[in-house]
C-alpha cells in the first residue's frame, strides 16, 4: 500500500523536535519547545522544576508503563487551591474517548476532527506542535456517541501507532509523522461493524504489534511485525472484537497475551484468550460475556501471580481464574459484588479496587484479590452549585463511571462529569483527601495520564457551565518539595 501524502509539519517544529530527539537518545534533557502561535493551543504558565530525587517514568501506552493504572512517579502535588492545580497548556479538541502517549517531552494524541481522524505531536510540557497526520473518516455511532477513535496511541521507540474506530492502523515515524506502514484491518480481514466501532488498544510486545482485530471466524487476534507490519501470526477463530485491550502476563514463567474478547454476536459471546506471544497459539479459553446482546467486554484483565480477573457489567460480574501450567485455567471465585462497565480495576496490596455497575447504579468496590469476598461498596456524592441556562442552581455529583489511576501512594479518580480527587481506598474503606471540579462535562471516561510529574486529562464534551468545547488539558502536578 502505498502512502498517503505528507502530513502537515512546520519545517521549524521538525527540527525542533529532531534536536530535542537527539538530545533524548543522547540521554541528555530534551530542549524545551517555546511555545507558539497556533489557534488549537493555549499556553498559561511553565510548570515548577522537578524535584530532587523525583521517580518519573514514560507514560507510552494504555494505562501506563506496567498496563495496569499504576503509575510509579513520586513527589506529586497532593493538594491545590480551590480552583485546581496549575494549568500548563490546554489543546483544542476534537471527537474521541483516547488517552494521550508520552515519550519524554513528546506527546501523541489521537482524537477526530471533523471528517478526519487527527493524530498530533505535541510537546508535553508546552503543547507547541511538532506535526499532525490526518487522514478521512466516515464512521458514525450507532447509538449516538463520539464518532472519534477511541484506542490510544502507543509509542515505541522512534514510532508511533494508531487504530482508528473504523479499523484503520497505522504505524508513524515519531520524529516526523510520515506513515511507515498502515492496514485497513476491516477490509484486509472482513470485519463487521461492532457496537461503537474499533476501540481495543494495540499492544506493543518485543518486535510485533499485537492487535484485537475480530473477524468472523477469525482471525480475532493478530500479530503484524512492528517494523514492516507484516503479518506474523493470527489467533483465534470463535469470538470477535471487544473495547479491552491485550495484556502482557507472565504465566509460570512463560510469556503470554491475555486478550478479553466479545463483539457484536448473536447470540453474545466472547472471553479470555491466553495466547503464546511466539507463535500465536493459544492455551486457554475462558467463555465470559454478559446475556444481554447489547453488551460488552471493555474492562481489561487484571493479572497477578497466574491468576486473573475479568469482569464485565450487565449484571454479569467478575470472575478470578487460576491458569494452568501446561494450558486451560480453573475458576478461583466469582463474584456479583464489582462488575465494571470499561474501567480496568487496579490490585493493589492484595486487594482489588473497581468502579462497578453502569448508567445510574454505579459505586466503588474493594475485593480481596484471593477469596472475592467483598470488603466495601461506596458512592462518593457532594452538592455543588452549577450554571445552568445562567442560573445558578445546587446539583448533586459522584464520580460515576469515571475512571482511576493508582499514583504516589494514593488513587486518582476521574469522575464522568469532570471532577478530579485524591482517596485513601483501604480494605478498610474509602476516604477523601482531595476534590476539585475541573470542567462541568459529561463522558468524562478517559483514565488520567501522568508523565514527568504532569496531569493530561481529557475532556470529552462541552463544559456545561463555563462554555469551553473538547479539551486536551496539562496541569502541574509537581510538587517542589
Amino acid at each position: 500500500m502505498n502512502p498517503p501524502p505528507d502530513p502537515v509539519r512546520p519545517r521549524a517544529a521538525v527540527q525542533a523536535f529532531l534536536i530535542a530527539t537527539a538530545s533524548i537518545v543522547a540521554g541528555h534533557h530534551a530542549v524545551a519547545a517555546v511555545p507558539g502561535a497556533d489557534a488549537e493551543v493555549v499556553f498559561h504558565r511553565p510548570p515548577k522544576p522537578l524535584a530532587s530525587g523525583v521517580v518519573t517514568h514514560d507514560w507510552t501506552s494504555f494505562l501506563g508503563p506496567t498496563h495496569d493504572g499504576i503509575c510509579p512517579e513520586t513527589k506529586l502535588l497532593k493538594s491545590w487551591p480551590a480552583g485546581g492545580p496549575a494549568l500548563v497548556w490546554e489543546m483544542k479538541a476534537g471527537e474521541g474517548y483516547a488517552s494521550p502517549a508520552i515519550q519524554r517531552q513528546v506527546l501523541v494524541y489521537f482524537h477526530r476532527i471533523g471528517n478526519s481522524e487527527r493524530v498530533d505531536c505535541v510537546h508535553a510540557e508546552t503543547g507547541r506542535r511538532f506535526w499532525k497526520y490526518e487522514y478521512p473518516t466516515a464512521y458514525r455511532d450507532r447509538y449516538g456517541f463520539s464518532n472519534g477513535p477511541r484506542a490510544s496511541p502507543v509509542i515505541d521507540g522512534t514510532r508511533v501507532f494508531t487504530f482508528g474506530a473504523e479499523g484503520k492502523l497505522h504505524c508513524l515515524d515519531l520524529a516526523t509523522g510520515r506513515v511507515i506502514w498502515k492496514n485497513d484491518t476491516t477490509g484486509t480481514f472482513g470485519v463487521p461493524a461492532n457496537f461503537f466501532g474499533v476501540g481495543s488498544s494495540p499492544l506493543v510486545e518485543g518486535d510485533l504489534l499485537i492487535v484485537q482485530v475480530g473477524a468472523t471466524g477469525g482471525p480475532c487476534v493478530v500479530a503484524f511485525d512492528k517494523a514492516d507490519g507484516k503479518v506474523v501470526w493470527k489467533a483465534g477463530d470463535r469470538w470477535l472484537a471487544s473495547y479491552a485491550s491485550p495484556v502482557p502476563a507472565v504465566v509460570h514463567g512463560q510469556r503470554r497475551v491475555l486478550v478479553f474478547a466479545g463483539g457484536d454476536a448473536r447470540p453474545p459471546t466472547g472471553g479470555l484468550l491466553s495466547i503464546d506471544p511466539a507463535n500465536g497459539a493459544i492455551d486457554a479459553r475462558f467463555p465470559f460475556r454478559g446475556r444481554k446482546y447489547e453488551s460488552v467486554n471493555a474492562s481489561n484483565p487484571v493479572f497477578a501471580g497466574n491468576q486473573v480477573f475479568l469482569s464485565t457489567s450487565y449484571a454479569t460480574g467478575g470472575a478470578a481464574l487460576n491458569l494452568k501450567a501446561g494450558g486451560g485455567s480453573a475458576v478461583a471465585w466469582k463474584s456479583d459484588d464489582l462488575g465494571t462497565h470499561f474501567a480496568t480495576p487496579i490490585l493493589k496490596d492484595g486487594f482489588l479496587y473497581g468502579i462497578g455497575g453502569m448508567q445510574n447504579n454505579v459505586a466503588l468496590v474493594c475485593l480481596d484479590w484471593k477469596t472475592g469476598h467483598k470488603q466495601w461498596r461506596h458512592i462518593p456524592e457532594w452538592t455543588e452549585d452549577v450554571l445552568r441556562n445562567g442560573k445558578k442552581e445546587a446539583a448533586t455529583f459522584s464520580t460515576g463511571a469515571g475512571a482511576m489511576i493508582h499514583a504516589d501512594g494514593h488513587f486518582l479518580l476521574l469522575g464522568e462529569f469532570g471532577h478530579m480527587l485524591w482517596a485513601d481506598l483501604t480494605p478498610q474503606g474509602y476516604r477523601e483527601l482531595q476534590r476539585v471540579r475541573l470542567f462541568d462535562a459529561r463522558q468524562t471516561w478517559c483514565p488520567p495520564v501522568i508523565c514527568r510529574g504532569l496531569l493530561y486529562i481529557s475532556q470529552n464534551r462541552p463544559d456545561r457551565s463555563g462554555g469551553t468545547g473538547p479539551r486536551l488539558l496539562c496541569y502541574d502536578f509537581r510538587n517542589a518539595r
